[in-house]
């Protein structure tokens, strides 16, 4: 019963960091960098329980704060200049990598390439500690997992009502033009790389204190970035389930490769991960979800022709 449980709480919790990328990825900034959001999120709340003390929902707040910060000291100069595309890529790809190493550079306090492992607080026969956000059972992190499930697919409704998504759609489609009818573009993509950079960063607090073990190789760095774009790129960008069912199938082909080959061949996943991510663009760009959704569209059509 475990297992299967845990498996949905990863699923679930992985769909909603694959979300909150695709909020900025689906309007036409695509980032590398958010893996650098969801180790900030996962290491400030660690090091501030191991050191300070601070219970996580205090840590939340400083990780929200310093995310905000760094998505803006990034964020601003980029779009300022514009920087986009590939360039834009590029920088976010450095952010990553670098807060990888600063985790492992910074190992007296974050155990560098080993890692750290936030300090129990269930003690004499206590099962939970809200205040720790630490739990025995994996029951409460479902309940918790599914209702920041449920937030990032209500914050993705409304941005696709807003207006905020056309003036990005404008400005992803010609950005002299948008900016030529008034839409504030340094404005709109910055706000919408906050929300992201957020969310994001939320994702890698709970992902933290779930695992209760974080390493700068599994909350942070490229290859965590390659597989929120894969994951969403997989499961459907634009549609919003998608980045759920990218979810599933990495999550289900990471286990797969784990039973069949072990620790033997430890790089395979990512390498699959970057042969399967070219396939896909090639042969698949609107993701699993995205083509099931056509072919049934599309067979509904031709019911419909005869008609």
């Amino acid at each position: 019963m475990n297992y299967p449980l845990h498996l949905a709480i990863l699923v679930l919790l992985w769909g909603y960091i694959y979300t909150s990328w695709s909020l900025m990825g689906r309007l036409g900034l695509v980032s590398f960098g958010h893996g650098a959001f969801m180790g900030i999120g996962a290491y400030t709340v660690v090091m501030l329980w191991n050191h300070f003390g601070l219970s996580p929902w205090l840590g939340a707040i400083a990780a929200f704060v310093f995310s905000a910060v760094v998505a803006i000291v990034i964020g601003w100069p980029c779009f300022r200049f514009r920087i986009v595309g590939h360039y834009f890529a590029l920088v976010t790809l450095a952010l990553s990598e670098v807060t990888r190493l600063i985790f492992i550079a910074a190992r007296d306090h974050t155990g560098g390439s080993l890692g750290a492992t936030p300090n129990g607080a269930l003690v004499d026969g206590t099962s939970a500690s809200l205040w720790a956000l630490q739990f025995s059972s994996k029951l409460p992190w479902l309940l918790i997992v599914t209702a920041l499930w449920l937030f990032g697919l209500w914050v993705w409704r409304q941005v696709d009502r807003s207006m905020g998504r056309l003036a990005l759609q404008a400005i992803s489609e010609e950005e002299e033009a948008a900016a030529s009818i008034g839409i504030h573009v340094t404005r709109a993509k910055l706000r919408i790389t906050i929300i992201s950079a957020l969310m994001t960063c939320a994702g890698g607090i709970l992902y933290a204190q779930y695992q209760l073990y974080v390493n700068p190789d599994t909350v942070s760095g490229i290859a965590i970035s390659l597989q929120m774009v894969f994951g969403v790129i997989a499961g459907g960008m634009f549609v919003m389930l998608g980045p759920t069912v990218g979810a599933a199938f990495t999550l289900l082909l990471a286990e797969g490769l784990r039973l069949a080959f072990g620790n033997r061949y430890p790089a395979l996943d990512a390498t699959i991960y970057g042969v399967m991510l070219v396939l896909f663009i090639i042969y698949m760009p609107k993701g699993i979800l995205g083509a099931a959704l056509e072919g049934w569209k599309a067979a509904r059509r031709r019911k419909a022709a005869p008609a």
